[in-house]
């Protein structure tokens, strides 16, 4: 390609050199050029750089290009040329936004309706300034347009909606869920999102918004209603999440808004149906709306709409999602007004990388001629590439799709912007992570010290520091599938601007333009033609046949009493999203087939006169949270554990608690399953030989090198006890104070893996622990909650009363132990500087030693010491105070 003198313009300096009007977005901060004069200090003081976060997700640009101290890694990156007709393309592209996005957009001033202290929307004025102090300072003409359709801001009307990532969907839910729950005295809130990490960020996001806020006064009458937590005398809101693993002991009763998971958010509403509290619930929010067609979780929360769309009461029901195609269906469904954006506030520009060649991808014909002219078909007309990556010279780097991957990252990262990028496994997210920083340009002093802070910070959890990181994050380059702990220190670094961006292209107030590269090899060009040009596949019922979710369905219904008679069930089959979508004869034959294989498991009776009851089966099943196979499958393995429960050892207690579904720990490594085995003891074969492992098929499966098959359900059972057991060495390990670390390398598997399982078997013991107290039995109930303990503090029985204290889990916990410190009342009573070495012995080994003498890392270590003692002296008081109260 020929060069001219002056290099052409990159698509982020075309848009620097636009200036469109624009205001800050819903729940997004302001971008930096927007900031008063007072406020100006922190553009000097920004790091030069944002960097790439290896990850599964979208780029999304900084809003400010940053200067860059260029320097030479071990690897150079190769040079990205952009052609003249890319830049004359992307400057009108960015044209046509401004008119659409930009300018064309009235301002609050223009339209009252688009600030929220209008009338109208009838909030709060404390919660109008936090949302105003958290950049939400109007909000854009779909938002009001929607929150102004009749009936929804009082209530009355259910609605599902649908916008373009980025474009301010969940603040039009989070506005009518907050005036609900602020506008009545006892009004609760439950919203539903899929995973943990989501959770908690939103329950971090409404504490906020409703920092001050009252909601109204509970009236007197309500006062001495036993039902309601002492808490709703207070006119706090209170803001609680619920996931597995979760630390909150807060019921029902104690919360106005509860942010859960799917499964979470049932159990919660099975609950308050069996308390008869439920009348408290006034709007549920489902988010990510078109999940509920997900093979594994998405039948729970068609479950949880098809039971609050069955109560009594009114129930405001507000669904959205980014990716609806049929959302007059799920309308009809809710009986709710629906409304379709296609807003979309920052122009965000798509790219097709095959080979060295980086083509647009915006349309679909657009796609197509870049797919024939690069896979050897007759195009119809032949188009250039918009840019060319020059083909490197490092080994490394031979591959085009991995040269084009580390130019681009480091080109945006070069510009001040920060890159996500997403790897097809964990080994090759770490390849990605390592062979980016290798390439990625010199930082400066400042940047330097930041990014060995978060090292350091890494470096002082129990998990120790991974090499991986070690080597990554000098250069500003994170990636994830990591423990929870590291997560929110990366995290924290990315709000800091220290290392990478992180979250979706094309966010308002954060953005300019966003940018999506994707990379591929020639020979997949056929593949991605088929994806990309693939129909958005319609959003359908999990509660069919292959999916199974209606048995769940109907044993939740009739154990928690919605439903005691087939014409019951009939009104609530009706409402489920299945009715709408299955032929209804064959519907009705397989609801009366379901009920019968309940009936044969003992999970439901009929009496004389055709009602049907609740057994204490189903009232444990449903009371843990389990579908109906894994109660009976539970049922069983309990009952014979009663008979022989193996006392002498551990492996036996240790399995019952691990999860029964434990494919999300991936294939089993017959190889360590075999080493495991041998070193078992007595007690531990007998335990093997009780629940049906036998050492001589894995010693086989060892030396075969191959998988389970899993083709019938007998099948599917052996490989359920074989998963779980090969966890409950995991969990095993864990409990006798093996770091984290030490358990994943053992394994051979991510560390954040091993936290998870941990995570998952804390709740699903905790339905273990709930399934044999319904059914009475309290022995074995006692020894789950004492292993629960034990897996919480990763440490043995001794030392369970310092693992209360926070940072003094398993190892810290050992050698607290074996220096004299053994109560909280030594841990209370000591002197930071007693801690301090302990503190250094515990860390990870390889880690302390190299830094016992640096400064910076032992002030970290004190502030930690800090925190220790601290805590320490509140569960000492608060034990000496309990002490003092039953002897009065």
């Amino acid at each position: 390609m020929a060069q001219n003198s002056r290099a052409p313009l990159t698509s982020v300096e075309i848009v620097r050199q636009n200036r469109y009007a624009e205001s800050s977005g819903p729940s997004l901060k302001r971008r930096l050029d927007h900031i008063s004069t007072a406020e100006s200090v922190i553009q000097h003081h920004r790091p030069e750089t944002s960097v790439p976060l290896i990850n599964n997700g979208v780029a999304r640009p900084t809003s400010e290009r940053l200067p860059l101290a260029l320097g030479i890694g071990r690897l150079t990156a190769s040079n990205v040329c952009r052609s003249t007709s890319e830049a004359v393309e992307h400057r009108n592209g960015l044209e046509q936004s401004d008119k659409l996005y930009g300018v064309s957009q009235p301002s609050s001033s223009l339209n009252p309706l688009l600030t929220l202290s209008h009338p109208r929307y009838d909030l709060p004025d404390t919660l109008v300034k936090n949302l105003a102090s958290m950049g939400i300072q109007s909000i854009y003409p779909w938002q009001s347009s929607c929150l102004l359709g009749r009936g929804l801001l009082t209530g009355e009307k259910n609605l599902i909606y649908t916008a373009p990532t980025g474009g301010g969907k969940s603040l039009v839910a989070d506005i009518l869920m907050l005036k609900r729950v602020l506008g009545s005295s006892h009004a609760k809130a439950i919203l539903v999102l899929p995973y943990v990490a989501l959770v908690q960020e939103k329950v971090n996001w409404l504490r906020k918004a409703i920092e001050g806020v009252e909601k109204e006064p509970q009236p007197p009458s309500q006062l001495l209603d036993l039902k309601r937590s002492k808490w709703h005398s207070s006119k706090t809101v209170r803001v609680v999440g619920f996931f597995g693993g979760s630390k909150a002991r807060a019921t029902w009763a104690d919360v106005d808004i509860a942010v859960c998971t799917f499964e979470k958010a049932n159990m919660l509403v099975n609950t308050a149906i069996e308390q008869h509290t439920i009348d408290d619930l006034g709007v549920v929010v489902l988010d990510e709306l078109h999940m509920i067609d997900d093979d594994h979780r998405g039948y729970l929360m068609e479950l949880l709409a098809t039971k609050v769309l069955s109560l009594e009461q009114k129930v405001q029901i507000l669904g959205m999602s980014a990716t609806l195609p049929n959302t007059q269906l799920l309308a009809k469904w809710l009986d709710a007004k629906f409304y379709i954006s296609k807003f979309k506030p920052i122009p965000i520009k798509e790219y097709l990388v095959l080979g060295n060649s980086v083509h647009s991808i915006t349309t679909s014909s657009a796609f197509f001629r870049a797919a024939s002219q690069t896979t050897g078909l007759v195009p119809s007309q032949p188009i250039a590439p918009l840019m060319t990556i020059q083909p490197s010279t490092h080994t490394e780097l031979r591959n085009p799709t991995t040269n084009a991957v580390v130019a681009l990252a480091v080109e945006t990262a070069g510009q001040g912007f920060g890159a996500l990028i997403f790897c097809g496994g964990r080994q090759a997210c770490q390849t990605t992570a390592l062979l980016v920083s290798q390439a990625m340009p010199d930082c400066s002093c400042d940047t330097s010290e930041k990014r060995q802070d978060v090292i350091d910070d890494l470096r002082s959890l129990p998990v120790g520091l991974d090499e991986v990181l070690e080597k990554t994050i000098p250069r500003g380059v994170a990636f994830h599938r990591l423990t929870s702990e590291e997560r929110e220190i990366l995290a924290s670094a990315y709000d800091n601007r220290v290392i990478s961006m992180r979250g979706r292209a094309g966010r308002k107030g954060k953005d300019e333009v966003g940018e999506s590269f994707l990379c591929c090899p020639k020979e997949d060009m056929e593949e991605i033609v088929q994806l990309l040009e693939a129909d958005l596949p319609r959003v359908e019922s999990s509660m069919t046949p292959e999916k199974r979710g209606i048995k769940r369905a109907l044993l939740e219904v009739i154990t928690v009493r919605l439903a005691n008679h087939i014409d019951a069930v009939n009104e609530y089959i009706q409402r489920t999203l299945l009715y709408h979508t299955m032929d209804r004869a064959r519907l009705t034959e397989w609801v009366e087939a379901t009920i019968d294989e309940l009936q044969a498991t003992c999970q439901v009776s009929v009496n004389s006169m055709g009602f049907y009851e609740a057994t204490p089966l189903s009232r444990a099943t449903v009371g843990a949270c389990m579908t109906p196979e894994d109660g009976v499958f539970v049922y069983d393995e309990l009952q014979r554990a009663l008979k022989a429960f193996v006392m002498d050892g551990e492996m036996h207690v240790f399995y019952m608690f691990t999860p029964v579904n434990t494919s999300s720990i991936g294939d089993i490594n017959w190889r360590i399953y075999r080493n495991e085995i041998e070193q078992l003891d007595e007690s531990g074969m007998r335990v093997l030989k009780f629940v049906g492992v036998s050492p001589a098929f894995v010693n086989r499966m060892a030396n075969s090198g191959k998988q389970f098959r899993e083709d019938d359900s007998e099948q599917i059972k052996l490989a359920r006890i074989y998963r779980r057991f090969y966890a409950a060495f995991q969990l095993r390990d864990l409990c006798n104070e093996i770091p984290i670390h030490r358990v994943a390398q053992k394994f051979e598997i991510p560390r954040g893996f091993v936290q998870t399982l941990a995570q998952t078997c804390g709740g699903f013991a905790a339905g273990m622990i709930q399934f044999c107290d319904t059914l009475g039995w309290g022995m074995l109930k006692s020894v789950l909650e004492h292993t629960v303990d034990r897996l919480k503090a990763g440490a043995r029985a001794d030392l369970l009363d310092l693992a209360r204290i926070p940072f003094v889990k398993g190892r810290t916990a050992r050698v607290f132990w074996e220096n004299g410190v053994r109560s909280l009342r030594a841990v209370a009573e000591a002197e930071a500087k007693e801690l301090l070495p302990l503190l250094l012995l515990a860390q990870p080994k390889g880690y302390n030693v190299a830094k016992a003498d640096d400064e910076r890392y032992q002030q970290k270590l004190l502030l930690r010491v800090g925190i220790i003692i601290e805590s320490a002296n509140r569960l000492w008081t608060r034990e000496q105070q309990i002490d003092i109260e039953a002897d009065m």
